[in-house]
C-alpha cells in the first residue's frame, strides 16, 4: 500500500517577487537598475546570514566561549 505524500514544492514568496521584478524590468515597466531587480534575492540572503551570525554568537555566549 503506497502512502501519498505531500509534497512541498512551488516558488516562495521571494521567488515570485523576483520573478515579477524581472518581468518588469525586461518589458521597460520599470526603469530600475538591476541591483533593486534583484534585491528580493540579495535582501533574504544577507538576513539569513545575520540570523545565522547571530545564533552562532548567542551559541558561545551561552557556552561561555565568548
Amino acid at each position: 500500500m503506497k502512502k501519498n505524500k505531500a509534497r512541498n514544492g512551488g516558488m516562495g514568496f521571494i521567488s515570485v517577487l523576483t520573478l515579477i521584478f524581472i518581468v518588469l524590468k525586461l518589458t521597460n515597466n520599470i526603469s530600475w537598475s538591476w541591483v533593486w531587480v534583484l534585491s528580493p534575492i540579495w535582501i533574504s540572503a544577507i538576513l539569513l546570514i545575520v540570523i545565522f551570525l547571530i545564533i552562532m554568537i548567542m551559541g558561545k555566549i551561552k557556552k561561555g566561549h565568548w
